[in-house]
């Protein structure tokens, strides 16, 4: 029985002998042999250490015995690393000084362990073992957190940070003047009512105190972190209303990120809730100017930092004391959660982490009715309902990602049940939206929805072929998004929070508007709508638009033409987006040749004819007639499906 007080890890349960055998000298002299590693005493006093070894069958000559003594030391120094890091452990900041400590979990261990004894007692040991493992992921980081401090070293965590986030340099900041406060009231309005709507990552309270902590003269002393926080919201702020990367917003908004990262050592350092907060402002400057920061990279190490802290966990009910902090905990969580789906998404990566490892509440609202008495109604711009809907509807996003993206390359069965059921649970989010939010935060969500359709519906690692149905879905989705994206591009005032990634939806959608209408031109072009099979008890498949099916040429060519122009448009404040756009013109020049010449056959026999060109036969994708009329499909919804490729 192990003696109180003492972990499995310095006393295992089995200890494994390891049998001694001669090494070739000792064999071959009928010497008895101590097996001593690396050389045994014999060898060592004759001076022929370097000789001693014991060949056999199983490892190669001159290698066995530095392969054992190999994995000795490395045991020993795994037993090192552990009492290293159960000393550093305890001298770690685990939480920001707001937040009250935590009680140690050991100290309530060490007490049932004294009361325990037997077979109890070493399952409490393996359980010590086994929580000590998974403190790890915490001390990758935070153990080493004084080492990353500038009065021991030059390498601090915010440098690692910055030199793995950095695309081009930020200019050094130079000496500057606070802007005006009503000018400074603007920017921060700005990010409010934009920004924070959907992430709530501190209070209003707490940013308005440091604005007037900053411009207060004779005031209270201001901290790292406030001027860091005021410094990137002015910098989010600017640069979110900038239409070029050369006008001045911009400028402005590079320079207040240069001031603010003269804080970062400080902001930046593992261990504290502020990290996550300033990281998660950097994030979102980020997804604004690509051209300096790595959005993903970044996401990456908030969402460690947001692990590290045991924020992805619920903590115990007998230590949720606090409301307030809890329910700010569960913010940021989110806020954190729903960057990383979002970029992730966008950049078609895996999440930093599955939602099967999260057990987290979402944020109470303390105005939210039940459903039977909703009102649909928002109180303020700033309420928390819209940040709610967000979080919810990246959950939905996350759920049939990680199935169809992540889990496995196998197959899904009955594949076009579990695509419509997706669509039908999102499809239900759209309808709790309240009729009075913002129209800003409606265009928004659309454009969520429209694009999270079209995601869902494309092939993925386990649906290779999209079913007829889904080709036509994605087709008139495809059109519905750019509609309203091309508009929301060319406002002349930004609204909501639309990024760089904004553009690279643009860029997805018109790949796959692309790939089903090079696919099945014919059917999408003459307005054939394809049958979808409702089965019993099975969710129906999304509806089709009302206007599907209606002047195919035309639409697809404005199609290609919004997405043309809306990159266009992006690419004055990202350079990225240009050359999203030359791609883009690379692939749909074939496809936008044959729709101007399709198009002006139609013209010339509807001319001729009078006929309705949606009743004429179909071309190819090069625009020429097909010989055989009598095979093309009937253009009306119920005569059944044109098949084009595969479909089930």
């Amino acid at each position: 029985m192990h003696r109180l007080g003492q972990s499995a890890a310095d006393t295992p349960l089995l200890r494994v002998s390891r049998p001694v055998s001669a090494c070739s000298r000792c064999r071959a002299a009928k010497i008895k042999c101590d097996g001593k590693l690396p050389a045994c005493t014999a060898c060592e006093k004759s001076g022929r250490a370097a000789e001693c070894s014991s060949a056999n069958d199983q490892f190669a000559k001159g290698k066995e015995r530095s392969y054992v003594a190999s994995l000795e030391f490395r045991v020993e120094k795994l037993e090192r690393q552990i009492a290293y890091a159960r000393s550093r452990k305890a001298s770690v900041a685990m939480h920001d000084g707001e937040y009250p400590e935590l009680p140690d979990r050991k100290d309530s261990l060490a007490t049932i362990r004294a009361a325990i004894h037997g077979k109890a007692a070493r399952r409490r040991e393996t359980a010590d073992v086994n929580e000590l493992v998974s403190d790890f992921g915490f001390l990758s980081v935070n153990a080493t957190t004084r080492d990353f401090e500038a009065s021991t070293t030059n390498m601090t965590f915010a440098r690692l940070v910055l030199a793995a986030t950095n695309n081009d340099a930020v200019p050094e900041s130079q000496p500057f003047s606070l802007p005006s406060r009503p000018a400074a009231t603007a920017l921060v309005q700005f990010y409010l009512d934009n920004v924070f709507a959907l992430f709530p990552v501190f209070s209003e309270t707490a940013l308005f105190n440091t604005l007037d902590a900053v411009y207060q003269e004779n005031g209270r002393p201001v901290t790292d972190f406030e001027h860091w926080l005021l410094y990137m919201i002015f910098a989010i702020g600017a640069t979110g209303q900038s239409r070029s990367n050369q006008d001045a917003l911009y400028i402005d908004g590079v320079f207040w990120v240069g001031r603010a990262l003269q804080y970062a050592d400080k902001v930046l350092m593992p261990g504290y809730v502020s990290q996550i907060q300033a990281l998660i402002l950097l994030v979102q400057y980020s997804m604004l100017d690509p051209a300096h920061f790595d959005s993903w990279q970044l996401i990456g190490f908030a969402c460690r930092a947001v692990v590290d802290l045991g924020f992805h966990q619920d903590p115990p009910k007998e230590q949720q004391t606090d409301k307030n902090l809890l329910e700010l905990r569960r913010k940021i969580f989110y806020c954190v959660y729903s960057l990383d789906r979002s970029i992730s998404m966008v950049h078609a990566r895996s999440f930093s982490f599955t939602d099967d490892s999260t057990a987290v509440v979402l944020p109470a609202a303390t105005n939210l009715l039940p459903p039977s008495l909703d009102t649909k109604s928002m109180n303020g711009p700033h309420s928390l309902e819209t940040a709610l809907l967000l979080f919810q509807f990246r959950q939905l996003q996350s759920s049939w990602y990680q199935e169809l993206f992540q889990s496995s390359r196998d197959p899904l069965q009955n594949s076009s049940t579990y695509v419509w059921q997706m669509c039908q649970e999102m499809r239900e989010w759209s309808e709790t939206l309240p009729d009075n939010l913002p129209l800003a935060f409606k265009d928004f969500f659309e454009l969520e929805l429209l694009y999270s359709y079209i995601y869902c519906l494309a092939p993925s690692c386990r649906i290779q072929t999209v079913v007829t149905y889904g080709k036509t879905l994605i087709f008139e989705y495809s059109i519905a998004y750019m509609q309203k994206i091309f508009h929301v591009s060319r406002d002349p005032i930004n609204t909501a929070f639309y990024t760089f990634h904004d553009a690279l939806r643009v860029y997805f959608v018109g790949g796959q508007f692309l790939s089903v209408l090079s696919e099945c031109p014919d059917q999408l072009l003459n307005g054939v709508l394809p049958y979808a099979p409702v089965l019993s008890g099975a969710p129906p498949p999304p509806p089709l638009p009302s206007n599907a099916g209606v002047d195919g040429i035309f639409r697809s060519i404005n199609c290609i033409t919004h997405i043309k122009e809306t990159l266009r448009t992006y690419g004055h404040r990202w350079e990225d987006s240009r050359a999203l756009l030359s791609s883009f013109e690379a692939q749909a020049e074939p496809m936008t040749v044959a729709l101007h010449r399709r198009k002006h056959h139609m013209e010339e026999i509807s001319s001729s004819s009078h006929s309705p060109p949606r009743f004429e036969p179909g071309f190819d994708q090069m625009g020429m007639s097909p010989e055989a009329w009598s095979n093309i499909g009937a253009p009306f919804p119920n005569s059944g499906a044109l098949q084009c490729g595969r479909s089930s």
